[in-house]
């Protein structure tokens, strides 16, 4: 099997072709490629076959800030290696270039990119994807290069423009790069700074009974390095239960080539390297939320260390037109840090549970807030409309050309604890009985020969409804069967939670400490404390479903 990338293509949002670069092969052309993309329904695959071109090749596809990235290969080729390396020509770019990533700024930057490209990969072999070691080898022309370029002037040595606060890199040819591959040489900063910002996603899946079926957090570590010379890092994480609480709660864990494997499995939690200057991805792990089985028996939200929980209750009221959303809202966050400082902190309780309880607050370790809560509610496409949605807390609004409602609420309507309700009442498709009485809704008029409106005869329905009482549990169970089976089909089938949490993860991991090995270290200077700091945060994108 290959590993080479024969050609890379950039669209921009108008589906215009802004780059093409060809490393190997003759592939088809970017007007050729494009159509043969289009005519796949959305959403549409990251790998499509093309057997009706010559040769017959696979199409690979990216999407990133309105931009359509496409490669293709003619041979046997590993997929996650060329969207891989996709992904890696987005990095750099933004590195690079800036972000986010822009057509305007790539066409406005194209010796740079061309530069990158050809320093990247070399003849469909990929050699170079680190922007630390890039930086060694790309000339950047800075501002006073292209003022003087525009009239006509030649432009200054890279080299006396140093002291402008404008970075000038040029090319050494007598230099076979840097000793460490992802740091470049001579680093120098007037600020020595260290920053950890660890975020968690949740995906998580409840059965109608509110029992978990899957619970899953995806976590991952961004660090970022502003410190001269060559730094030697010392990160260690720690779980509730120790090291094997640790090692039962990182799972998969994927590293950055600075760190030393050897270290990891000899001591799990502890991520010795030299990072690279600036902010880069330290570390990727999973985590299984999922409780133990005899947790599972007794379930309970506490369990699961979830913030919200989220019940819908169908086919309510006499004809079983209504639901109701019923959501859960906890003033405690379970496994939130204590502190967000590098100092010592209390000891974690029981697995992925600090036992701390924080009040909410400012949005720190101390005191996570919860923010950007949002249910969404997809409603079958047979539903005309939904009317009537009452929420206890928040706004909640059907969007029509989407089949959704949403029930939005506010960082301070979030901010108490208790129970929110959404009650909302669907209106099916229109049925012959209905289109008669819409027609019959209008009448003419013989003196003026035009058609008056009669409000009351379409609008009766919503006003009666808006007007209706909640039903008492008496009046529920004298619902109508035929018309309750009849409207089941109107119901949603599920419904899930966005939010966001600042100072918390799901799975209790911290940071301990954060120390530099002076002995391994060079060119740190004397007496050098940079400043560190940690941040966490837990985040779900319609990451809590629960099936109704």
């Amino acid at each position: 099997m290959s590993s080479a990338v024969e050609a890379v293509y950039i669209f921009n949002k108008d589906n215009e072709c802004i780059l093409e670069h060809v490393y190997r092969s003759r592939p088809p052309a970017a007007r050729t490629l494009l159509p043969l993309y289009q005519r796949h329904p959305k959403p549409r695959p990251s790998v499509i076959s093309l057997p009706d071109v010559n040769p017959p090749s696979i199409l690979l596809s990216l999407l990133h800030s309105n931009l359509l990235f496409l490669s293709t290969a003619s041979v046997d080729v590993e997929p996650l290696f060329v969207l891989e390396f996709l992904h890696r020509i987005i990095d750099v770019f933004e590195e690079f270039i800036g972000a986010p990533l822009l057509a305007s700024r790539i066409e406005s930057s194209y010796d740079v990119v061309a530069q990158l490209l050809g320093e990247m990969c070399d003849a469909g072999n990929v050699c170079n994807t680190e922007p630390n070691a890039l930086r060694d080898d790309v000339e950047i022309s800075g501002w006073m290069d292209k003022f003087l370029g525009g009239v006509g002037l030649p432009g200054t040595p890279p080299t006396s423009l140093a002291s402008g606060g404008i970075k000038q890199l040029q090319l050494n040819p007598s230099s076979s790069g840097p000793a460490i591959p992802w740091r470049r040489a001579n680093v120098r900063h007037t600020s020595n700074e260290l920053y950890v910002d660890i975020l968690e996603t949740l995906h998580v899946t409840l059965a109608p009974s509110g029992r978990p079926l899957a619970a899953i957090a995806n976590g991952s570590i961004a660090f970022t390095s502003k410190i001269s010379g060559v730094p030697d890092l010392l990160l260690t994480l720690s779980a509730s239960g120790g090291k094997l609480g640790l090692e039962k709660a990182i799972e998969l864990p994927v590293f950055h080539p600075c760190v030393r494997l050897a270290r990891w499995k000899e001591r799990p939690g502890e991520l010795s390297f030299v990072p690279p200057d600036g902010k880069f991805m330290l570390a990727g792990y999973e985590v299984d939320l999922m409780p133990s089985i005899h947790d599972l028996k007794s379930w309970s939200n506490a369990n699961l260390q979830l913030p919200v929980s989220i019940e819908v209750s169908k086919s309510l009221g006499s004809a079983g037109t209504d639901f109701e959303v019923r959501l859960a809202i906890y003033n405690t966050f379970p496994g939130a840090a204590s502190s967000t400082s590098l100092a010592p902190r209390p000891t974690l309780g029981s697995r992925g549970s600090g036992r701390s309880t924080p009040v909410l607050g400012g949005g720190t370790s101390t005191s996570p807030t919860l923010q950007d809560l949002v249910v969404t509610i997809p409603i079958p496409d047979t539903v005309r409309s939904v009317i009537d949605l009452r929420a206890s807390r928040g706004e909640a609004y059907f969007t029509a050309s989407e089949s959704v409602v949403e029930w939005r609420m506010s960082t301070k309507a979030a901010a108490s604890p208790g129970t929110a309700t959404l009650r909302c009442t669907v209106v099916g498709p229109l049925t012959d009985n209905d289109a008669d009485d819409m027609v019959n809704g209008f009448h003419s008029n013989p003196v003026t020969g035009n058609y008056d409106e009669q409000e009351d005869a379409y609008q009766s329905s919503s006003t009666e409804a808006a007007k209706a009482p909640i039903m008492s549990k008496q009046q529920q169970e004298s619902q109508d069967p035929r018309k309750v089976q009849q409207n089941a089909s109107l119901m949603p089938s599920s419904a899930s939670v966005s939010f966001n949490v600042k100072g918390w993860l799901a799975s209790g991991i911290k940071v301990d400490g954060l120390v530099i090995d002076t002995r391994r270290s060079r060119g740190l200077g004397e007496g050098v404390k940079p400043y560190k700091g940690v941040k966490y945060m837990t985040v779900s994108k319609k990451g809590i479903e629960t099936r109704c």
